[in-house]
């Protein structure tokens, strides 16, 4: 198998360049690899797809960045049978990887050139794929605000998910839409505060908004809160930060969570949602999954965390 490392310059704080090809130059066991730094956005769903139709042995495409390379590559595999997924985590985010445990399993070059393949499901919208989540309403808002400040010193990096959150309080709290998950309307007063349709469990660096999600069900988690006013919003806003928001009464009558195939978003125009974390203005669009469409490398030692009791929080290390 070659192995292929397709890196972000401009992702995270330092290049990733060399400590990635040190690392491969002292595997005991030598690999076949090659090293691409992307050039532009969108750039690596350009390089693998070509190099895809180019080469016909069997090759892995290891994302060396944040969720936003890890999207591009993963697009870029879609659709080559001979063509697999890994992920060296050195973005300012990483949210996908934390429903393994942690980027500190894919940081091991050794592990991760020598990690077993597994399918996992993805999700398709329009001509476009995701690997974590879309989502839109408060979270588009927010999104909106972290590509603003995302490599701004103070309110950027690790803080930009909550810069965001704050910019969004005065200006994303009430979101016209209609959400329907096969076939049953979510919303039927037709407002938001937010929804989220996710693959993985994390987004924005630490908010665990979908604590149940598995990524080869065959199923989409859908979480859409309704309004609520600033005071309530805050109160509640920790235990959706820790994955705490499916249980007990204090969510009854503000949360609704459903596992779906299908969801439609019907909204007016000017509508923006975030596919892993890109920003794409659409007000008719429907999200689909993709059951095992790709083969992810998992590392030694990095498996599944999920929250599949609906009464207790205590975690489930999924290891099947």
């Amino acid at each position: 198998m070659r192995h292929v490392f397709v890196i972000n310059p401009a992702a995270g704080k330092e290049n990733a360049q060399e400590k990635i090809r040190r690392a491969l130059e002292a595997l005991k066991n030598p690999v076949d690899y090659e090293i691409y730094l992307t050039k532009d956005t969108r750039d690596a769903t350009f390089f693998v797809r070509n190099y895809c139709e180019r080469y016909h042995d069997p090759v892995r495409f290891y994302a060396c960045g944040g969720d936003g390379t890890l999207n591009e590559v993963m697009n870029g595999i879609v659709g080559f049978s001979h063509a697999s997924l890994g992920c060296y985590p050195c973005g300012s985010g990483n949210d996908f990887v934390k429903y393994y445990g942690g980027k500190k399993y894919f940081l091991n070059i050794a592990a991760l050139v020598a990690a077993e393949e597994e399918p996992i499901d993805i999700m398709r919208v329009g001509n476009k794929y995701a690997i974590n989540a879309t989502h839109f309403g408060f979270d588009s808002g927010v999104a909106k605000t972290m590509s603003n400040v995302r490599r701004n010193k103070v309110f950027g990096g690790k803080n930009a998910y909550t810069t965001g959150v704050v910019v969004a309080l005065a200006t994303s709290m009430w979101n016209k839409c209609r959400v329907t998950a096969d076939g049953e309307v979510l919303n039927p007063k037709g407002r938001i505060l937010l929804c989220t349709v996710a693959n993985g469990q994390y987004v924005g660096g630490s908010f665990r908004c979908a604590p149940r999600s598995e990524n080869n069900d065959g199923f989409l988690e859908v979480c859409l809160v309704h309004p609520v006013s600033h005071f309530r919003f805050l109160q509640l806003m920790s235990d959706y930060r820790d994955g705490k928001h499916l249980e007990g009464d204090k969510f009854k009558n503000i949360v609704v969570y459903r596992r779906a195939k299908r969801i439609r978003v019907q909204a007016p125009e000017g509508f923006v949602y975030s596919l892993d974390g890109e920003l794409v203005e659409c007000n008719d669009f429907t999200i689909e999954v993709m059951p095992g469409a790709i083969r992810f490398a998992r590392p030694a030692g990095a498996y599944p965390v999920v929250f599949s009791n609906p009464v207790s929080v205590q975690p489930t290390l999924v290891t099947k």
